[in-house]
């Protein structure tokens, strides 16, 4: 029951991106959040727990349209750490087309590094280039959510004044925060009483604390076949909301198409994380 109305919400599967559907399993048709958590996935074709697939995209890569037919969220850069005005633009409308959701993916203006070097900037300072980019995306496009980008990414997962920072950002926006769970980032998206989103990686070797192996380590970036996996298995564990396939990592539309036929295959359904 929604409980702002009262009126009862039933559950929306769908087995593919795109489809058309009434009522996401987080919103009611008058937008007011439920009475009951949204349930996690505990396992395959569980009958009404749902997963989410993103990808980080609108950096320049080449592989975006591909992409874009098998994601039902898009954490689009805001022009800073990658690409351009014009390309975010293009990206946001082109979701829009699709139906896929958007959320702000800001980075470190470090486009030497794509955003992967960090940077010596204070909570305030960070606060206020998040705030400047997810400005720029929200005058746009609606977002669902805010991802940081990279280096910016991890310091938002180690510095709880950085997250906190970026809390207060999503919070004035009315959005929720995706990361990683059991860190800094979430945390401080739960001590400001917004949507959290889980978040797991389908291309990438994560350590035993959740979190990314470096690039630099043999086998961190890993193959479609062996992502399709990863997938399945986080998909699985429960402790997930969403999985995210890397945009600029090397074929990755090849690995955003096996990560979906993987879901499909599995019975593991997929859906948008605000609606």
């Amino acid at each position: 029951m929604c409980a702002g109305c009262g009126r009862s919400v039933r559950w929306h599967l769908r087995s593919g991106p795109h489809a058309s559907f009434r009522c996401p399993p987080v919103r009611c048709s008058c937008r007011l959040r439920l009475d009951r958590p949204r349930p996690h996935l505990p396992g395959p074709a569980s009958g009404y727990g749902f997963l989410n697939l993103n990808s980080d995209i609108g950096e320049g890569a080449s592989d975006d349209e591909a992409i874009l037919a098998c994601i039902d969220s898009a954490n689009i850069a805001c022009g800073v750490h990658a690409g351009s005005a014009t390309l975010t633009i293009a990206t946001a409308m082109r979701c829009r087309t699709l139906g896929v959701e958007v959320g702000a993916h800001p980075g470190y203006d470090d486009r030497a590094g794509f955003g992967r070097v960090e940077r010596s900037l204070s909570a305030a300072e960070i606060e206020a280039l998040i705030a400047f980019q997810v400005a720029s995306m929200a005058a746009v496009t609606r977002i669902a959510y805010i991802k940081p980008h990279g280096a910016l990414y991890h310091r938002c997962q180690r510095d709880g004044a950085a997250a906190d920072a970026l809390a207060r950002v999503a919070k004035n926006h009315g959005v929720g925060v995706m990361g990683q769970p059991g860190f800094e980032i979430l945390a401080a998206a739960e001590r400001a009483r917004l949507p959290v989103y889980r978040e797991g990686f389908a291309d990438r070797l994560m350590l035993p604390d959740g979190s990314l192996a470096p690039r630099s380590q043999a086998g961190a970036v890993l193959n479609p076949s062996l992502a399709a996996q990863q997938a399945v298995s986080l998909a699985r564990s429960g402790r997930y909301d969403t999985i995210c396939v890397h945009g600029d990592t090397k074929g990755a539309g090849q690995i955003a198409s096996a990560v979906r036929a993987a879901l499909r295959e599995a019975g593991i359904e997929t859906a948008p994380l605000a609606g």
